[in-house]
């Protein structure tokens, strides 16, 4: 009976980050073994940006990521930026577009992505072990991975498991348990980037309006975010609502601007004197069926020139602040990330390796270290990656 398969480093996840950070070992000359439950590598990078792959954003900085320790970040940024992504691309001759405020995606396909890690990784002798579950993990200094085909042996672990979302990709919590093991905190997990759902009385009013988008500013706490704002069949999408459910709490109510920059005093102003009703005034700046609804809920049902000024100073008011308090969001089921993981503060952030197992490594998203939307999670992974391949 042959013995188990002994390497320098053994990764557990080949996705973002784990291909990343064993590239970066295979470099230092390190052997390296990735092992994975799932028959193919790079799932979300597959899936991701729509097929196209936002691989970063030349905003990146700590300020864009949500963290218990909101500082822990900051090395592994500092040490791989986006320019440092984009020279790895240009070597690799894979093009790439800015589509709006930073966010960069391939010209072509994720593929192109996700063909760059594989091929480092071969190039550098990293064998990939696909559709290997894992039954059991034990040691400190020198780990044993067993699978349900063979048995691993190293010096070094690195856990790239990711988080619970995208479950249907075979996303678990077997990374959070897994730290559990060797004694390091998990933080509360919850699905972040992740649609709103109404409350029943909101969609009874609502939900037939699904389809519908128009251009506002959702707040959430002090955090402001503007885009196109998504009506569906549960509730609230597109990329306002994604980005501010990575903030929002149970409970909590959303204030949406829905005509951010605009002077909807002033129209009323110059439209004192019109018999025109007031929802039709209203959509000649929001669509149709949106300022219907509304008005039905918000709104007097009468003419602009039978409001008194009360009433329009309401309505102004209501409509550059709408209070919607959501009854929740759709879950993991469709969120883009998890929110929460392992506490950063049993790690070194320089690093990544746990400060009370040595050779024990966590990086991408199944750490505490959540992006907002626009490609920082994909980048996090890559930085988190990087700073662990330089010493695992």
């Amino acid at each position: 009976m042959s013995g188990p398969v002994t390497s320098d480093v053994i990764i557990i996840g080949a996705g973002a980050s784990g291909l990343f950070c064993a590239a970066e070992c295979g470099r230092r000359g390190r052997s390296v073994v990735v092992l994975d439950h799932a028959d193919r590598a790079c799932s979300k990078v597959l899936v991701s940006g729509g097929g196209r792959c936002n691989f970063t954003n030349l905003a990146v900085a700590p300020a864009r990521y949500l963290s218990f320790n909101p500082h822990f970040c900051r090395s592994a940024l500092a040490g791989f930026t986006p320019n440092d992504m984009l020279a790895l691309l240009k070597a690799q001759r894979i093009e790439y577009y800015e589509k709006e405020a930073g966010q960069l995606f391939c010209r072509k396909s994720s593929r192109e992505i996700a063909s760059m890690l594989k091929q480092e990784c071969e190039r550098l002798s990293v064998r990939i072990r696909l559709g290997e579950r894992i039954v059991r993990v034990e040691g400190s200094g020198r780990f044993t991975v067993a699978t349900d085909r063979d048995s691993f042996v190293s010096s070094s672990l690195v856990v790239a498991t990711g988080g619970l979302s995208y479950q249907n990709l075979g996303a678990s919590g077997f990374g959070h348990d897994l730290a559990r093991q060797f004694g390091l905190r998990v933080t509360q997990t919850r699905p972040a980037l992740v649609p709103f759902t109404w409350t029943g009385p909101d969609r009874k009013r609502f939900q037939d309006l699904a389809g519908v988008s128009l251009e506002c500013a959702v707040c959430c706490g002090k955090r402001e975010f503007r885009g196109g704002l998504l009506f569906t069949h549960r509730g609230l999408s597109g990329p306002p609502a994604l980005q501010a459910s990575l903030y929002w709490k149970q409970g909590e109510a959303l204030s949406i601007d829905l005509l951010p920059g605009g002077d909807i005093a002033g129209v009323f102003a110059a439209e004192r004197r019109s018999r025109m009703e007031l929802k039709t005034l209203l959509s000649r700046l929001l669509p149709r069926r949106f300022a219907d609804r509304w008005c039905s809920v918000h709104a007097p049902s009468k003419p602009v020139d039978q409001c008194s000024d009360k009433e329009l100073r309401a309505v102004a008011e209501r409509l550059h602040a709408w209070q919607i308090t959501p009854g929740g969001t759709e879950g993991f089921d469709t969120a883009e990330v998890t929110a929460g993981g392992v506490d950063t503060a049993g790690l070194s952030s320089k690093t990544m390796e746990a400060k009370k197992v040595p050779g024990l490594y966590f990086i991408g998203e199944v750490l505490d270290v959540t992006g907002e939307l626009g490609g920082y999670n994909l980048h996090w992974a890559w930085a988190s990656g990087r700073a662990a391949g330089k010493y695992a």
